[in-house]
C-alpha cells in the first residue's frame, strides 16, 4: 500500500502494470475502486496509477471538502506526479475526475501528455444538476445497490463522505460556479472529450452543444459521442472506450 503526503494528509495511490504512466481519476462519491472492472483493459499498455482523492477510499478523511473541490483534486494528482517524478503522464478523468483532469491541463500542463475528459457537465455548475443531486442523494441512500457501491468504495463511513460531497457540490455552485480558474482556450495539450448521449444527466445537459462549445475553445481537441450507455461512458462502454482512449494516447 503506497501513500504520499499532501497538505499534511496521507493520500493513497497504487501502480498497476508497466509502460508509460496513465492516471485514472475517479468521480464524486467514488474512489479508485471505481476502475476495478476496467483496469485490465489498460494495464498491459500502461503503468496505471490509481489515486484516492483526499477524503475518499483509503486516503485520510476530511471534516469537509475544500469548496474549490475539483481544482484541489487536480493539485493532489499533480503532487503525485511530482512526488514520483513520473515522465509526462496521460490522464483519463471520468465524471468529476474529468474536471480535475482539465484543471491539471490548465494549471500543470508541463506534467501532462494527453487527457481524456469523460462524462462531465461543462465549464460551469448548472442549476439543474445541483438540484438533481440535492434531491436525489437522500433517496439514493435507500437504494441498496447504491449503498453497496459507496460501501465498496469507502467502507463503514461512506455516508459521511457522501454527505460531504453533496455539501461541497452545493457550496461550489453557490459561491464559485466555474469549474476552472482559467479559460479552456489556454489548454495546449491534446484533449479527447467523451460522453454517452444516454447519460442520466442528458435530461438537463445538452451534451452535444456543451461539448462542441468546449471543443471550439480547446485548440487541439476531439469529440466522441457514445450513442448508448449510462454515466459514466468510461464504464458503460468499457471496451470501446478503452480502444478509443488507447488509440488517442498512442497517436
Amino acid at each position: 500500500m503506497s501513500h504520499f503526503t499532501y497538505k499534511d494528509k496521507y493520500i493513497f495511490y497504487e501502480e498497476i502494470g508497466s509502460g508509460s504512466p496513465l492516471f485514472l481519476l475517479h468521480g464524486n462519491t467514488a474512489s479508485s475502486k471505481l476502475f476495478s472492472d476496467v483496469i485490465d483493459l489498460y494495464r498491459k499498455d500502461f503503468k496505471v496509477i490509481l489515486i484516492d482523492f483526499l477524503g475518499h477510499g483509503k486516503s485520510d478523511r476530511l471534516n469537509s471538502f475544500p469548496v474549490d473541490f475539483w481544482y484541489d483534486q487536480a493539485m493532489q494528482a499533480a503532487a503525485l506526479v511530482r512526488h514520483n517524478n513520473y515522465e509526462k503522464v496521460n490522464v483519463i478523468g471520468t465524471s468529476g475526475g474529468a474536471l480535475a483532469a482539465l484543471n491539471m491541463a490548465l494549471e500543470c500542463g508541463d506534467l501532462v501528455n494527453k487527457i481524456v475528459a469523460d462524462s462531465f457537465e461543462g465549464e460551469k455548475a448548472l442549476d439543474a444538476v445541483a438540484e438533481i443531486i440535492q434531491n436525489a442523494r437522500n433517496h439514493s441512500k435507500k437504494i441498496q445497490s447504491t449503498v453497496d457501491f459507496w460501501y465498496y468504495n469507502h467502507g463503514r463511513d461512506w455516508e459521511g463522505i457522501v454527505d460531504n460531497d453533496t455539501d461541497v457540490i452545493l457550496k461550489h455552485h453557490k459561491t464559485i460556479g466555474d469549474f476552472f480558474h482559467k479559460d479552456l482556450s489556454l489548454i495546449n495539450l491534446p484533449i479527447l472529450l467523451t460522453v454517452s448521449l444516454e447519460d442520466e444527466f442528458a435530461e438537463v445537459v445538452d451534451f452535444k452543444s456543451v461539448y462542441k462549445q468546449i471543443q471550439n475553445k480547446i485548440p487541439n481537441s476531439k469529440l466522441h459521442f457514445f450513442k448508448t450507455g449510462y454515466h459514466p461512458a468510461m464504464l458503460s462502454n468499457a471496451k470501446e472506450f478503452s480502444d478509443i482512449a488507447k488509440k488517442f494516447f498512442k497517436e
